[in-house]
Order: structure tokens, then sequence, then C-alpha cells
């Protein structure tokens, strides 16, 4: 794995050392050397040349929304595996509905945002909702 690559979630780099895993200096030595890539969201257009034939690719592609992503990683010969896609027998996919139900949070939180006055809505105070309402505030 990179350097430092934990240290945001508070993970020091010796943690995985203490668990087996490589260390490298770099994002270029990570992906030329590692036959698996586990990543948290989409490959991003600069690591798209680093992508090898044969190399497992574990993330959320979103190949829908990203036809040059989707051209890259066919060209690249990964095995390409989308975390969105990953089905139970049940036909659950258990890795899609955490972010589904985050998403579903998070649009609340937005769309009120997007209702404060700094970004051109009539809301200010959302306890007092009933209020605003009625006189159009």
């Amino acid at each position: 794995m990179e350097q430092g690559a934990g240290l945001g979630s508070g993970f020091p780099d010796e943690t995985y050392r203490a668990v087996g895993a490589e260390i490298a200096t770099s994002a270029d030595a990570v992906w030329s050397r590692a036959e698996m890539i586990l990543k948290v969201k989409e490959p991003i257009e600069p690591e798209w040349a680093r992508i090898r034939k044969g190399q497992v690719l574990f993330t959320y592609f979103h190949f829908a929304a990203s036809e040059p992503l989707t051209k890259a990683i066919i060209k690249s010969g990964c095995v390409a595996i989308a975390y969105e896609t990953v089905e139970l027998p049940s036909k659950e996919l258990p890795l899609l509905t955490p972010m589904s139900e985050v998403a579903g949070r998070m649009a609340v939180q937005e769309g009120a945002k997007y209702l404060e006055k700094v970004f051109g809505g009539y809301a200010s105070c959302w306890g007092a909702y009933r209020a605003c309402f009625r006189r159009r505030c």
C-alpha cells in the first residue's frame, strides 16, 4: 500500500506493516507491483495509464456516468470488479445499499442547504418551518 494512505483515517503505516502489508513510497510503485488494487472511489484519469492487463481492480466504477473511464478500463485489459454490481443470491446489492442509504440521508441535508437564503432560497430557520411557510419569509 502507499505510504501514508491510512493516515487520514487514523491508521499509521505501522498498523499495516504489523499485519504483513508492504509499504510503497509512491502510488506508481503500488500500481506497478500490486496484483489487486482496492479503491474507495473510481480510478481518476491520472491513474488510468497505471492500470495493467490482468490486474484486478476492485472499486466503484459508475461506468454509466463516464464513457472515458469505461473505455480506459476496457483498453487496460484489467479484471474490473465493480462494487455496485456485487450481488447476493437474494439479488441484494450489499456494497451498494450502504451508499444508497448515505445518499438518501445526504439528500435532505443538501436540499436544506440550497433552501438557505445565501443560495437563493427562502428558508433561514428550519425549526420554525410552519411560521416561515405562512409568512413566506
